[in-house]
Parts: C-alpha cells; structure tokens; sequence
C-alpha cells in the first residue's frame, strides 16, 4: 500500500537541485541563496550578508554572483540610502523554474540540447540522476 502525503513537493529536491547545478553552473548555495532572495524583492548587501552567515564560508560568493549577473544593481547609493540590489531576470526564471518542478507543474528536460545531465559521455552521478528524472517525470504525468 502507497502512502500519499498532501505534500510531497520536497520528494525531489535533491534531483531538482542536481538538474540547477548542472544546466545553470551554480553552486548549492548559490542556489539556496537565489530561493532566499527570490521572495525578499530589493534587498542591501546588508541582508545577503545576514542569511549568508548560515551557509557555507565563502567571501567571494556576493561579488561572484553580482559579476556573473545573478545579481543586479538596481539602485546606486545616495546621500545616506543603501545600494540595493534585486535578482536579475535570468535568476527569477531559475527560481520560478525550481518550484515548478517540485510541484510537478514541469517536468525536467531529458533532452541533451536542454538538459547537459542527458548529453553522452557524462559523467556517472549525472547517467545515475537521468534514470530519477525519468521516473519524475513519469509520476508528472499521472
């Protein structure tokens, strides 16, 4: 007998995780960062700093992301107003990507031009991760 929890969407945070690791070249963090931010609207170097403290050390992960444009600038300092900052584009449609998924509104792409998790000759963990979205994306459909 199968048991169904109302929800299950957490069933696949790890494969979903897998899939932004590999298609978009983030890091874990870096992408439990986004989530965080995704939801706080314009926020200071300040407030990336406080949920920063629980995560994994790195220094460099703010100026990293703000260079490599996950991050924008959206409002230089003035007088005594903070610099602030918003996600880009690129890093909302990530995020709005992830929680699709795990509420099995998408499913993720076993196609080798979308997906480098399905291109041949990658590595081991990636081939034994396909057979898991496969299985995924089955349970989406019913």
């Amino acid at each position: 007998m199968k048991f169904s929890p109302a929800n299950d969407y957490l069933k696949y945070w790890k494969v979903v995780r897998q899939w932004a690791r590999s298609k978009h070249g983030l890091s874990t963090s870096e992408i439990e960062m986004l989530l965080f931010l995704y939801s706080e609207g314009l926020f200071t170097r300040k407030d990336f700093q406080e949920y920063n403290e629980i995560m994994s050390w790195d220094k460099r992960r703010f100026n990293n992301l703000l260079k490599n444009g996950w991050i924008i600038k959206w409002r230089e300092r003035k007088g005594r107003e903070s610099i602030l900052y918003d996600l880009a584009y690129k890093s909302k449609r990530v995020c709005a990507s992830i929680y699709k998924k795990l509420n099995k509104e998408e499913s993720i792409s076993e196609d080798r031009r979308n997906n480098p998790m399905f291109v041949s000759g990658t590595k081991y963990s990636d081939k034994v991760y396909r057979k898991i979205i496969k299985k995924m994306n089955d349970e989406r459909k019913l």
